[in-house]
C-alpha cells in the first residue's frame, strides 16, 4: 500500500474510533498529529504488509489431485473418493483461497475455504464452509517451527446434540508442497478421533 493511500486509511480509521467513543479526546488529537500519524501508518504496514507468515503458505498454492478418506465411525473402514483443488492466493499475497470440487459417497462436495496469517494476533487463521453444512468453521493455530506440520483448533455445535464440540485440523506438509489434512472431532469423553483426511498430490504442469 502506498504512503498517500495509508495516511487516507489511517485518517479514516481515527474517525471511526473516534465516531465510536473508541479514542479519548487528548488521545485523539495526539493521534492526528504528523508523529501519531507516522505510529498508526506503522502500525497499519505491520498489520497490512504479507510478510513471512505469508510465506509459508505458498506451499498450498497449486492444482491438486486429492484422495478423501471419511470415518462414519471410529472403529469402520475408511470410505474412499476422490476430488480436484485449486488453491491460489487472493488480495495480494494475503490469503490463499482454496476451492475443492468431488465426490464423497456418490454425492457431489464442494468446499471453499480461506488461510491466512493473522499479523497482528500472530496466528495462523482459516475458515472452510461446504456443501455438506449450513455451518462455517472459522480455525487457528500455528506452524511447526520445522515447517512440516500443523495444527488449528475450532470449536462448533454438535448438529445432533447442538452442544459445542472441538474440532482439530492437523497438516503434515512435504517440501514439494504435497500435504495431507486431517479433521478430528472429540467424542463425549473428549477423546480426539479421526473423521476426515484429505491427501493433496500436486498435478505436473
Amino acid at each position: 500500500m502506498n504512503k498517500s493511500l495509508k495516511v487516507c486509511v489511517a485518517s479514516l480509521m481515527l474517525l471511526f474510533l473516534v465516531a465510536f467513543g473508541l479514542a479519548a479526546g487528548a488521545g485523539a488529537q495526539e493521534a492526528n498529529t504528523p508523529a501519531g500519524n507516522a505510529a498508526l501508518i506503522k502500525a497499519l504496514d505491520n498489520a497490512m504488509d504479507p510478510g513471512e507468515g505469508q510465506k509459508k503458505l505458498e506451499f498450498m498454492v497449486g492444482t491438486f489431485d486429492v484422495k478423501i478418506r471419511v470415518w462414519l465411525e471410529p472403529t469402520q473402514p475408511a470410505i474412499e473418493s476422490h476430488a480436484v483443488a485449486v488453491h491460489t492466493w487472493v488480495l495480494g499475497h494475503r490469503y490463499v483461497q482454496t476451492m475443492l470440487s468431488g465426490f464423497i459417497m456418490g454425492e457431489a462436495f464442494n468446499a471453499i475455504g480461506y488461510v491466512g496469517y493473522d499479523n497482528v494476533a500472530k496466528k495462523y487463521v482459516a475458515s472452510e464452509m461446504d456443501s455438506g453444512s449450513t455451518g462455517m468453521e472459522w480455525y487457528s493455530g500455528a506452524i511447526a517451527p520445522d515447517g512440516k506440520s500443523a495444527k488449528l483448533t475450532t470449536t462448533i455445535q454438535d448438529a445432533m446434540t447442538l452442544k459445542p464440540i472441538k474440532l482439530e485440523m492437523r497438516l503434515t506438509i512435504d517440501p514439494e508442497g504435497d500435504h495431507v489434512t486431517q479433521l478430528w472431532q472429540a467424542d463425549a469423553s473428549g477423546k480426539m478421533y479421526k473423521t476426515i483426511e484429505l491427501q493433496y498430490k500436486r498435478k505436473k504442469s
